[in-house]
């Protein structure tokens, strides 16, 4: 059921068929990143860990946009597989930060190879220039807040970045 009906060009509406194609490639990534015994969540988790370095527990809650108590369930998760580690705060010992390990990294890495099978999979009749088009159209349309990297393929995350973190040059 990937095939999507031909739409009136005068409509013109991006929305209905940006959301087809995140249905897609949703369906397939969440079931491959499963197999690493990972879901988004944790995926993005061990993203911002990398791209932005060891940060506080709280931080991290504001960046994910999910519930301080919540954040707590999902980093047991990871440092109980050993992806990440909780230190105390150089600064405020009542604080934890949080540092990728080096197994983070290799698993995040191996993640990362396979999500882009699945985007090759899903927009597979898009050549090279075509991809690239499609990705800076993207960016440029996600705006100013996006947070990304290039050795994330542009893996944009976060709309809002808590003071003192800035985005990373695309």
């Amino acid at each position: 059921m990937s095939e999507l009906p031909i739409l009136s060009p005068n409509w013109q509406l991006v929305g209905p068929l940006m959301e087809h194609l995140v249905r897609r490639m949703r369906a397939v990534s969440e079931s491959e990143v499963e197999r690493f015994g990972l879901r988004p969540r944790h995926v993005l988790t061990l993203t911002l860990l990398r791209d932005f370095g060891e940060r506080p527990q709280s931080e991290l809650a504001t960046l994910l946009r999910i519930d301080p108590t919540n954040v707590v369930g999902l980093l047991n998760e990871l440092e109980a597989d050993g992806l990440i580690e909780r230190r105390r705060s150089t600064q405020d010992r009542r604080r934890h930060t949080v540092v990728l390990t080096q197994a983070g990294t290799q698993r995040l890495t191996a993640i990362e190879g396979v999500l882009r099978d699945v985007e090759r999979q899903v927009l597979g009749v898009l050549d090279d220039d075509e991809h690239t088009t499609l990705y800076n159209l993207l960016l440029r349309a996600a705006g100013e807040g996006v947070a990304c990297t290039e050795s994330t393929a542009g893996a944009c995350v976060v709309d809002e970045l808590p003071e003192g973190l800035h985005t990373p040059e695309c």
